[in-house]
């Protein structure tokens, strides 16, 4: 009597299903979600906040930046807190965008385009960031030292009309990227157990999310609004010291 073969296991393509406590990904994928939210998140949310300040002015702008590069031991914080988190949540997300495969065209539910659309927006996110540091961090003036440029520099920038698109989409696709971020990351997180919790969860995210880009286009329009038109290139200039006279005896 024949005996029937056993039916051949399917290969599996793409980023495969994980339980808890199996294997390093697990841990990996925890701590990516988790660096989501804090520290990027609160910096993301700290920085549109800052640059609102541009509304009240090319010196008011200079006041916040001048503030935050004096506070104790920032270039350490900047490092362990903003640019590591970043690229190894950056390097990693990457990894899973090119591991994974969309299905939209096949299964074209909200999941699926939550997970496609979270993949784009992400990779929008760090191509900006890449060059936004790059030209506001690590080229021209050094804005740490002279923190009264700011304004003119970021002025400069978006009087470029391409600029100025790049940093709209830029604005908007990271703020979809971090609301929707929460709302895996209370999933995953087990914050938001069932469908009605985490339906009425989206609708916060989807909220606050729709507030910070809001915010952020309202302080990037702060730069070419026409009445700081040709800010100085300096607000707070550095004062050579005053040469004192001899006295005549």
């Amino acid at each position: 009597m024949a005996t029937a073969a056993a039916p051949a296991t399917p290969t599996l393509r793409g980023v495969q299903p994980l339980r808890a406590g199996e294997g390093h990904s697990f841990f990996w994928r925890r701590l990516h979600s988790l660096s989501g939210i804090v520290p990027i998140g609160a910096f993301l949310i700290e920085h549109i906040v800052s640059n609102f300040e541009a509304v009240n002015g090319p010196l008011a702008y200079a006041q916040q930046v001048k503030f935050l590069n004096s506070l104790p031991l920032v270039r350490v914080l900047e490092w362990c807190f903003i640019f590591i988190p970043l690229a190894f949540h950056a390097l990693y997300g990457v990894w899973i965008a090119f591991r994974g495969r969309a299905t939209v065209n096949v299964y074209p539910w909200a999941g699926n385009w939550g997970y496609l659309t979270q993949r784009i927006t992400g990779i929008i996110a760090l191509l900006y960031i890449v060059q936004h540091l790059w030209r506001q961090r690590f080229s021209g003036v050094n804005l740490p030292e002279h923190p009264g440029a700011a304004f003119a520099k970021v002025q400069h920038e978006l009087h470029n009309p391409w600029m100025l698109a790049i940093y709209v989409i830029a604005m908007i696709a990271t703020c979809w990227h971090f609301a929707y971020g929460i709302w895996l990351f209370a999933a995953k997180w087990g914050i938001t157990p069932g469908d009605k919790a985490r339906q009425r969860f989206g609708y916060v995210c989807a909220a606050g999310g729709t507030a910070l880009c809001v915010l952020g286009l309202v302080g990037m329009y702060a730069f070419i609004n026409p009445k700081y038109a040709n800010a100085p290139e300096d607000v707070m200039p550095t004062q050579p010291p005053a040469i004192v006279q001899p006295v005549q005896p």
